[in-house]
């Protein structure tokens, strides 16, 4: 590893639901693996410590972030760094859908999963609470940002973390077989191959995305892991339907070389989103005109210069 380029290994895995020795052995396993390969970081799916429909089991398999029951993870990200999906109980009593980064023995950050699905196979939101923040981290690979399944969907949390100067976007999911009529991949897992294409491309960050496989409640979930990045090109991908380590380069002067050809992140202006979403949030042209004052204030003609008279000759 050295500062411009590392490792990156996807752990797709098949968790199996309400068991956590038996996820911790997984765990361990292909942490072990991914060190082996030669992988500087490891990305787990969400909630891959405990199985995903969890339901009224989730008080039971929640661990707080500081708990002692997580130090064999701290311990192992003295030489790997880990990233791994949880329910996260927080000092007030809460549950959350969480991953957590561990670096160099230490749990260095957790995103709370903010967009709890309640459509189709989801209902999330009966079971936990939602977080309420989005924050971009530094790491030895530079700066960071996470997000759960869902969050991807919104624009607006790869808006906010890449703003907050992530170079790199970190994606764990439980996504399951969702429709398979027409084609051999299900619908849902074709829209996302597109979103993490997008947002790589776009903002010209790297996208890691670790999904789960296997079967819960007569649930599949569809794997096809992958790095994007930021031209919006695979690095490395999981295969469909089976656990699978897939490791690829992050090589951050692509990020440099996409933001030379593409200046959409120096073009982009805060203070408009800012302004207009306040408008909208209001219902009133506040906002606006916050940034239409600002605007004819900038392109004013200077006031004339008046003098006294005893500085008339």
């Amino acid at each position: 590893m050295s500062p411009d380029r590392y490792a990156l290994a996807l752990a797709q895995m098949n968790p199996h639901l309400g068991d956590l020795a038996a996820n911790r052995e997984i765990i361990r396993q292909q942490i072990a693996s991914a060190r082996s390969a030669g992988a500087d970081l490891v990305v787990f799916p969400e909630l891959s410590l405990t199985g995903y429909f969890l339901k009224d089991q989730v008080p039971a398999m929640a661990l707080r972030a500081d708990s002692k029951e997580l130090k064999w993870l701290r311990e192992a990200s003295r030489r790997i760094s880990i990233a791994i999906g949880m329910v996260e109980e927080s000092a007030d009593s809460l549950f959350y859908n969480s991953v957590l980064y561990f670096e160099g023995g230490e749990l260095r950050h957790v995103h709370r999963k903010c967009y709890l699905p309640t459509y189709g196979l989801f209902d999330e939101q009966r079971y936990f609470a939602r977080g309420r923040a989005l924050r971009a981290f530094d790491t030895r690979f530079g700066r960071l940002a996470m997000l759960i399944c869902e969050d991807m969907w919104h624009p607006s949390t790869v808006y906010v973390n890449v703003a907050d100067r992530a170079l790199s976007i970190i994606c764990v999911s439980s996504s399951p077989i969702w429709g398979m009529s027409k084609q051999e991949l299900p619908e849902n897992a074709i829209y996302w191959e597109n979103l993490t294409r997008f947002h790589a491309e776009t903002w010209g960050v790297f996208v890691a995305y670790c999904n789960r496989v296997g079967f819960e409640d007569g649930v599949g979930f569809w794997g096809g892991s992958e790095l994007i990045d930021p031209f919006g090109n695979p690095v490395c991908k999981a295969p469909y339907y089976e656990p699978a380590i897939a490791i690829g380069e992050v090589q951050m002067r692509r990020v440099r070389r996409k933001r030379i050809s593409s200046t959409m992140m120096r073009d982009e202006d805060l203070d408009l989103t800012i302004n207009e979403l306040i408008r909208v949030r209001t219902g009133s042209e506040s906002g606006a005109i916050i940034g239409a004052r600002a605007e004819r204030d900038a392109f004013a003609a200077p006031p004339p210069v008046r003098r006294s008279r005893k500085g008339r000759s």
